[in-house]
């Protein structure tokens, strides 16, 4: 709401500046350039009065009236009957008030007598005619001008608002997906360690802590992510059985405040273990997250690659799908996600650039995010 209305501030003073600075031009500079002597001729400026009015008077009741109250509303036919009238009505006004200025100013009427050379009044009138059906036109272009700004404006304020709705509800989505993998482990683990079990009920309190105050923002600081990340490995490191070797390496500036998108990375950790694991076979999972001075957060998994079958139903893949959407969102261009599996490894990478108008330079291997 504060950006709409410091916008609409910056779009007024906008509007008044080009308005300052066409009647500058129209009505004022001309007086500059006429005598070589003199810098400016107050004379000259002050007995084109008349004309000046009738020009204000043709731009501005269209600017401010005929052009919203027919023309936007395509009553052509209207428009035009209204102008022609005004028109003609502000020729008037210019062809008598000249006739009063000379009326009052002896001077000028004395020297209009005597020239040998007369123009005929009719080419004033054709001049007036001219010049204020010119006025017209530049009202409506101007007028129509601003008016492409204020709807391209609504229309991204809307597109806006849509991203930030349809990125809110992602967000939504992802956060009953980690709850219901992450009670799926604590009910394994009621089953043979009751005590491990009340620790990781303990570990979830803190990490749903993070979902409810957190999660609702847009942006939260990498220290907090990653707080949320160790949380969630501690969590999950209670349910490893001795096959399993974890390694984590989260090497980010100490109190980093680096802005980034909540819940980003915790899918992809989700996946590692999900995938990862294997009940009597050796199993390893590797996890680095680091950021750069330049404000790009690269974030590493490598895990063994242990299949689901295809009665194992839990995630179905929704929760890498949802990251997919939230980063085209959040980071267009500035993202690279490459996944691939070699020698029965899985391996994911994921860059981020956080600064506006970056892109993540890592090579494009057909920036495939495969769900495993």
């Amino acid at each position: 709401m504060e950006d709409r209305i410091r916008n609409n501030s910056t779009n007024t003073y906008a509007v008044v500046l080009v308005h300052i600075l066409l009647w500058s031009m129209i009505v004022v500079a001309p007086y500059f350039f006429i005598d070589r002597v003199r810098i400016f001729r107050w004379d000259l400026f002050i007995r084109s009065t008349p004309d000046t009015l009738g020009l204000l008077l043709v731009f501005y009741v269209n600017y401010f009236l005929l052009i919203k109250q027919f023309l936007f509303k395509g009553k052509t036919r209207e428009f035009i009957i209204y102008n022609l009238l005004l028109i003609i009505g502000a020729a008037v006004l210019m062809h008598f008030g000249n006739d009063l200025l000379r009326l009052i100013d002896p001077v000028r009427a004395m020297r209009r007598g005597s020239r040998r050379f007369r123009p005929s009044p009719w080419l004033f009138v054709i001049r007036n005619l001219t010049t204020l059906a010119t006025m017209m036109g530049l009202s409506v272009a101007l007028k129509m001008t601003f008016r492409w700004f204020e709807v391209e404006s609504e229309r991204k304020e809307l597109e806006k608002a849509k991203s930030e709705a349809e990125l809110q509800n992602m967000k939504n989505q992802i956060s009953p997906h980690f709850l219901l993998n992450t009670l799926n482990n604590i009910y394994a683990l009621v089953v043979f360690n009751p005590s491990k079990a009340q620790q990781a009920i303990l570990d979830l309190s803190k990490l749903l802590r993070h979902i409810l105050y957190d999660n609702d923002k847009t942006l939260v600081p990498l220290r907090q992510e990653v707080d949320f990340i160790r949380n969630y490995v501690d969590l999950m490191r209670i349910r490893l059985a001795d096959n399993v070797k974890l390694n984590t390496r989260l090497s980010i500036k100490t109190a980093s405040d680096t802005p980034i998108a909540p819940l980003i990375f915790i899918s992809l950790i989700e996946n590692a273990f999900k995938h990862g694991i294997s009940g009597n076979k050796p199993s390893f999972i590797d996890i680095s997250l680091s950021e750069t001075p330049d404000g790009k957060v690269e974030f590493v998994s490598r895990n063994s690659y242990y299949p689901k079958s295809v009665a194992d139903k839990s995630g179905s893949g929704i929760g890498l799908e949802l990251v997919k959407k939230r980063l085209e969102m959040a980071y267009p261009g500035r993202y690279k996600w490459n996944s691939e599996i070699t020698d029965d490894t899985y391996s994911t990478t994921l860059i981020i650039d956080t600064k506006e108008g970056g892109r993540a330079a890592i090579p494009d291997n057909g920036e495939k995010s495969k769900e495993k």
